[in-house]
């Protein structure tokens, strides 16, 4: 293998130089771009020796295997985190071992870990003290349509939660790890936010629901308790205070860890389960009529009471058809713990607030045994048992608790029980258990956010853990945010809200599990298959429906709390490893419509450049890779570029390794355009490689930019080019140098100082020609090196473009216009669209005449005529170029009697070949150089008329010496090339 990799580095450093075109060509990459790739190319070798270890070691120990491989393996197969050591661990990527970010051991099954926490935090509130309120508020069909309801968004849920689950292997965190991982770092991170905003509100809920049942039954006046004894519920600070013990309690029991939480759901669950039983074999056994006393915690009920009437009561007459008929139907009053009315909505909202529980399995996927099976099992399982179990429960409400009963008293299920320690003791349970559930949650998903920095180190607190790996900081942090949450007091006022995030939260796990699925990636197959596309949709849209049904400000404070927050992550520096959803349904839609894309269909009134760069160096093509952006006008833009050599000198494709670092560049000169590299022998026959290549389907390059041919030695625009980022925070700007412009100026090789070039003037010609071979526009670019754009952009400054539409080495054509004429209109046209250009520069287009005569104003005025039909916005400028013909010695069409004008003469073959060159004497070259340095000294660009490349040998070196002379000025000068048709002048 050694061996292997010394003939690798052998042959790249052999490879023949690297030529593409811009102002000259160059080397691609020097000694220090060869080292790393040396270095890259050892790396893989020694993965590939640690998979073949592993391939042919199948039984040895996983602490021996290469941490890649084990990592692999512990993904499919589930291993131990344990059974590795901790130096194959450390080494693993993108995995991080230290003391704050230590994982937890994986030890809980689908019992303990998922159906118990799930189930827990499903029961909560609702099945002792909320069942008979939404019984007595909505009726039984009002009951049922929301439970059916309910349980639908949640059921949809779930099959896409287990289909996410199934993919591949789950790390700690969660719903949010999931969402992150298939949505990308921007959405994941805002919705995982979210969700752990939702969970503590459901903590906070489950904790006022406990202490309003511990209240109705230990305080002054409860169950338990006479008037004059109990628990004080004089103030809302004394309730405050209960809450924190209870919360307190919960805090430690988290602070103990992932398992403790566990084993005591598991037991709860047992509790709850058997006082459940009593409850339903109570409304069996008590048959007979029971008045049941009215806490006095509601005040309404208590308000109505006068002189020596006894205390209200309510009538529970066991089962009955009466009482079951008179509950049917839905009987919206006032709430007695918000003194608010009640509607479907709201009463919906407190039902599923409580049933939110079913992604506190997959909050424990950090410490299950297996994921992938557990979360599956034991979601779905726990939410048939839970929907059974309410279904049963409010039938037998409904028919046998009158109405008062139920909109008078939620605690009245211990009263009617045949032991009514038992409601209690399930009461309490349920809540506590559904409070632990949310608040382990909430901790596990906070450290998660913290582990992925996406919040810059402001939750790097959060990430420490103790030496089992239980986030104790992060307890800390949620615990004290619910503390916070608890100052709203009552729990159908938590409840709305809570709803809402929980809501947004199950939205975004549906969405991700469909965009995955419309994506049709092939590595999205999990192992959990009854879901579709249609299942996500559904439960998306109940989520958002419902959202916005329960509270249309709470929904949208949250969603435009997401955007910013999605806003926010898209200006940091976010991982690029765990894969973004966005890319995958990204092409998954290019794909579709660029089959849709027909050439066939194509118009020239929406024709756009769609533009070839040639560069050799861009060290030295800053300006002009930056001016081709301007002027592509949201057309396809490719920088191509050219490495000489051959393929089986190398031992890989070159090329591949460049590719990420020209990403680079563009990404930091803030460009949008696609790389295209080739290897050849030659650098014409690399460029036809690229200008076939370059695109796909109906979108392909129709015009090619190269650099121009000269003497002039080539600046490093590059390093000059002091590249800063602006961000605005906070109302304040912050400017800071771009931290990878010094990676890519180490990559590539400073310009030449040497006056040899490695492109002949004949291969340059050569380039043009086959360029217009194979139909391509041609422009050439130069002196770009000179172009200061931030000058020409600065506020009060203005600059002008110029257009001169003739031929120089054809003046008899001076009165026509062509294809390249319009082509070159065209081109100068769209630089004054852009923003900057546009409000400082204006257009300029040059006439050149012979002498003022009545026949130049005839002129004049059709040119403006046929511009306003071409909708250009332009200034004609009139110059009398008498000397430069007079050096000529010939006469031009200027001299022509006054009834020849200008048209317009599309057809090259017109009786006008206009676009040919003609070599034309030094003294003529000077005085149309000297012309367009006195009228053209200011402009910022210079458009001129590019004519067709001789055939011959002996012209081709005078082709381009000529229009060297022609444009040797301190300007940048484009020279143009048409050969189709680019405006239009119907609608």
């Amino acid at each position: 293998m050694a061996g292997n990799i010394q003939y690798m580095q052998q042959g790249m450093d052999q490879n023949p130089s690297q030529i593409g075109m811009g102002n000259e060509t160059e080397p691609l990459l020097g000694s220090r771009a060869r080292q790393r790739r040396s270095v890259d190319t050892d790396m893989r070798q020694n993965h590939s020796v640690s998979f073949l270890v592993e391939d042919s070691k199948q039984e040895e120990n996983p602490a021996n295997i290469h941490p890649h491989v084990h990592f692999l393996t512990r993904s499919l197969s589930t291993a131990n985190i344990e059974d590795l050591s901790s130096d194959s661990f450390s080494s693993r990527p993108n995995i991080t071992t230290s003391h704050s970010q230590r994982s937890s051991p994986r030890i809980l099954g689908t019992f303990s870990g998922v159906f118990a926490p799930v189930a827990m935090s499903m029961f909560s509130t609702l099945l002792y003290l909320r069942a008979g309120f939404v019984v007595g508020q909505a009726g039984l069909l009002g009951s049922y349509s929301q439970l059916v309801l309910a349980y639908f968004i949640l059921f949809m849920t779930v099959l896409s939660i287990c289909a996410i689950s199934t993919n591949g292997a789950l790390e700690g965190g969660g719903a949010y790890y999931m969402i992150s991982r298939a949505l990308g770092p921007e959405f994941g991170g805002s919705i995982g936010f979210l969700f752990f905003v939702a969970n503590i509100l459901s903590c906070a809920l489950y904790t006022t629901g406990f202490v309003e049942g511990f209240l109705e039954n230990f305080g002054k006046g409860g169950s338990f308790m006479s008037d004059d004894e109990g628990l004080s519920t004089n103030s809302d600070w004394w309730q405050y205070a209960y809450c924190t013990i209870a919360l307190f309690v919960c805090g430690l029991i988290c602070i103990v860890g992932g398992a403790m939480f566990a084993r005591t759901s598991a037991i709860i669950l047992l509790v709850v389960v058997f006082c459940t039983i009593t409850v339903i074999i109570s409304f069996f056994v008590k048959s007979n009529r029971i008045d049941v006393d009215i806490p006095k915690t509601n005040d309404i009920a208590w308000a109505n009471k006068t002189g020596n009437i006894s205390d209200p009561t309510a009538v529970y007459t066991g089962l009955s058809g009466k009482t079951f008929r008179d509950n049917i139907d839905s009987n919206y009053t006032i709430d007695y713990s918000t003194d608010t009315t009640m509607s479907y909505a709201t009463v919906f909202a407190i039902l599923f607030s409580s049933v939110t529980g079913i992604l506190n399995g997959a909050n424990m996927s950090g410490e299950l045994k297996d994921p992938s099976k557990s979360i599956p099992k034991g979601t779905v399982s726990a939410v048939f048992f839970t929907f059974c179990t309410y279904l049963i429960m409010m039938t037998l409400i409904a028919g046998s608790c009158s109405r008062d009963l139920l909109i008078n008293n939620y605690a009245f299920l211990q009263q009617i029980n045949v032991w009514d320690p038992f409601v209690v003791i399930g009461m309490f349970a349920a809540s506590i258990s559904a409070a632990l559930g949310n608040l382990i949650g909430a901790s596990r998903v906070l450290q998660a956010l913290g582990n992925d920095q996406l919040f810059w180190h402001f939750l790097k607190p959060a990430t420490i853990t103790t030496n089992g790996g239980n986030p104790i900081l992060s307890v800390v942090i949620s615990w004290f945010l619910v503390q916070l949450v608890l100052l709203v007091g009552s729990l159908n006022k938590i409840a709305p809200i809570t709803s809402v995030f929980f809501l947004l939260s199950y939205a975004s796990t549906n969405l991700a599990c469909l965009a995955l699925e419309l994506a049709s990636a092939p590595n999205f197959r999990p192992t959990f298959t009854y879901f579709s596309w249609h299942t996500c949709m559904l439960g998306l849209l109940g989520c958002m429906i419902m959202c916005f049904l329960i509270s249309a400000i709470y929904t949208s404070v949250a969603l435009v709390l997401m955007l910013l927050l999605v806003i926010l992550l898209h200006f940091r520096s976010l991982p690029t490893t765990w894969g973004s959803i966005s890319q995958a349904l990204i092409f998954h839609q290019v794909r579709k419509y660029l089959l849709m894309l027909d050439p066939g269909k194509s118009h020239v009134k929406y024709w756009r450049p769609q533009i070839l760069l040639m560069v050799a160096n861009p060290r030295q093509s800053c300006e002009l890779m930056d001016f081709c952006n301007d002027i592509k006008k949201s057309g396809l833009y490719v920088i191509g570029h050219v490495k000489t050599g051959k393929l089986e000198s190398a031992v890989y494709d070159p090329c591949l390794e460049e590719t990420p670092v020209w990403l680079k560049l563009i990404q930091q000169l803030r460009i949008k355009a696609f790389i295209e590299m080739t290897l050849a022998a030659t650098v014409p026959e690399g460029f036809q490689h690229l200008v076939r290549i370059s695109g796909l389907g109906g979108m392909k390059v129709n015009t090619v930019c190269f650099g121009f041919y000269d003497d002039n030695m080539p600046q490093d625009s590059l390093l000059k080019r002091k590249t800063h980022r602006q961000r605005r925070l906070f109302g304040s700007t912050e400017r800071r140098e771009d931290s990878t412009s010094g990676n890519v100026l180490e990559t590539f090789d400073s310009p030449r100082t040497d006056p040899g070039k490695r492109v002949s003037q004949y291969e340059y010609v050569k380039l043009i020609k086959d360029a217009l071979k194979l139909q391509k526009n041609v422009f050439l670019c130069r002196n770009f090196q000179l172009l200061d754009k931030e000058a020409i952009l600065k506020p009060g400054n203005k600059s002008y473009i110029d257009v001169w539409p003739v031929n120089f080495f054809k003046p008899e054509t001076a009165s026509y216009f062509d294809k390249t004429c319009l082509f070159m209109l065209q081109l100068a046209c769209i630089l004054t669209m852009q923003n900057g250009w546009k409000n400082h520069t204006e257009l300029r287009v040059y006439l050149c005449v012979k002498s003022w005569s009545e026949n130049t104003d005839i002129k004049e005025k059709k040119l403006s005529t046929f511009l306003r039909q071409l909708r250009i916005q332009a200034k004609i400028k009139v110059v009398c170029w008498d000397s430069a013909m007079a050096a000529l010695g010939t006469k031009s069409s200027a001299d022509e009697p006054s009834h020849v004008e200008p048209v317009l003469d599309l057809n090259a073959e017109g009786g006008h070949s206009m676009n040919e060159f003609a070599s034309k004497p030094d003294s003529y070259l000077r005085a149309i150089n000297t012309m367009l340095q006195d009228n053209s000294s200011h402009a910022a660009v210079t458009f001129m008329y590019l004519p067709q490349p001789p055939t011959e040998l002996d012209d081709q070196a005078s082709y381009v010496q000529q229009l060297t002379k022609v444009s040797d000025w301190p300007q940048p000068t484009v020279f143009v090339h048409g050969l189709h048709p680019v405006t239009s002048t119907t609608l």
